[in-house]
């Protein structure tokens, strides 16, 4: 019998209820000047951007894809051997620095703001090193006061969004008659305008299914609506020893300001490494002075994919092994149709085993193990694709486009 699926389970929670539904989503660098985002953006792209010790260095976002690592996937690749091989891929943008005022024009904040609109989750950069060669647009380093720069800025733009969306809404049904403002909408304004005067990301709001509806339809700009991963910049030395004063404090920011993954890493520490990539005796030795410490970029990759409610499903055989990137929750004709659309048109089933079920099971690149134990499944048209489902779409159209 096919595993049921649990639909509560599968409903977005947090950020994930607001964002938009589509398969190629991007996560967004941001952070105040000098906190360490293109040099972050440089390592975990293999790009050589200018990255200056420059307030507004980055004024353009730049925008490219990282390989989202997966033992899976490598597993699978190895097996097959084949001479096409595609991973999953996660969008990046650098943004420019942020500062005080941005809201209101400051520094680059409209080009900044309009920036990070575009983008549909974040990567906030906290700066927690002490460096007199890295100046800090405030002039000390305080990671706390920076997280409510950031905040403020934020939810002073989206304020802003709101009541622009309020104006319009007004003025529509002004001009039709016989309409007036739902009590919907005015309860639901004001929950979020609450919320955003009280620097409140909306995104950790109680809303209800039609609050969201109302949101997503309404105010699909809203900044404070995407999901953040906090990454904390540290020195080498703390990075090795998994320790800084400063930690403590911020989990406890995050934890009062709506809640998030919080992930350690040292930009020096990673630029070492990656130095080491052409010559692996030296970064063995580089490795083994390092107390243990591993390089934390394989886990902003995973987890930013996350943030964004995306999975992926594989196509494995002697031409191809690939991840096809789909959003969690999506059914199999549509999952077929990010192949090509004629599969989603013509879709008759879906034959699937489970990554874990065939890593357990087969001993060849044959399902027929898998088949024997039963694991190899015939899914219809209601069958919720899972992360890892490696997938046969079965299919048949006509040029009329007629099944």
């Amino acid at each position: 019998m096919p595993p049921k699926s649990d639909a509560k389970a599968s409903e977005p929670k947090g950020a994930a209820r607001f964002g938009r539904v589509r398969n190629s989503l991007k996560m967004g660098i941001v952070g105040l000047p000098n906190v360490g985002k293109s040099s972050l953006f440089n390592l975990l792209t293999e790009q050589n951007i200018a990255a200056e010790n420059y307030p507004f260095c980055t004024i353009d976002p730049n925008e490219s894809r990282c390989a989202v690592p997966d033992e899976r996937y490598d597993w699978l690749c190895n097996l097959w051997k084949p001479p096409s091989m595609y991973p999953a891929y996660l969008q990046v943008t650098d943004i420019a620095g942020l500062v005080r005022g941005a809201a209101e024009g400051a520094g680059l904040g409209n080009a900044f703001l309009s920036h990070i609109s575009a983008v549909d989750g974040i990567y906030h950069v906290v700066r927690a090193f002490d460096s007199d060669e890295v100046v800090h647009v405030d002039d000390s380093v305080d990671p706390i006061r920076d997280l409510d720069t950031i905040q403020m800025e934020l939810c002073k733009k989206d304020l802003e969004f709101v009541s622009k969306a309020e104006e319009k809404e007004i003025r529509d049904v002004k001009k039709s008659q016989g309409m007036k403002i739902s009590l919907a909408f005015t309860t639901t304004f004001e929950k979020v305008k609450e919320m955003l005067k009280e620097n409140k990301p909306v995104r950790c709001g109680d809303f209800n299914s039609k609050e969201v509806d109302l949101i997503r339809e309404k105010l699909d700009n809203l900044i404070t609506t995407k999901p953040v991963v906090y990454l904390v910049n540290l020195s080498a030395a703390d990075f090795v020893r998994k320790k800084n004063k400063w930690l403590a404090k911020i989990h406890a920011w995050i934890q009062e300001h709506g809640g998030g993954v919080l992930i350690p890493f040292s930009v020096e520490w990673e630029s070492k490494l990656w130095a080491t990539r052409d010559d692996p005796d030296g970064r063995k030795a580089f490795l083994d002075s390092s107390g243990g410490a591993v390089s934390a970029l394989p886990k902003m990759v995973v987890q930013g994919f996350k943030e964004l409610n995306l999975i992926y499903f594989f196509t494995a055989g002697e031409t191809e092994v690939r991840c096809w990137t789909i959003q969690r929750g999506t059914l199999a004709p549509q999952a077929a149709g990010v192949i090509h659309s004629d599969l989603e048109r013509g879709f008759i089933k879906a034959e699937v085993v489970s990554y874990d079920d065939f890593r357990a099971l087969a001993t060849s690149k044959s399902m027929m193990e898998v088949k024997a134990a039963g694991k190899y499944r015939q899914e219809g048209k209601s069958y919720v694709v899972e992360d890892g489902d490696i997938i046969y779409f079965q299919f048949n159209v006509t040029s009329s486009g007629k099944k």
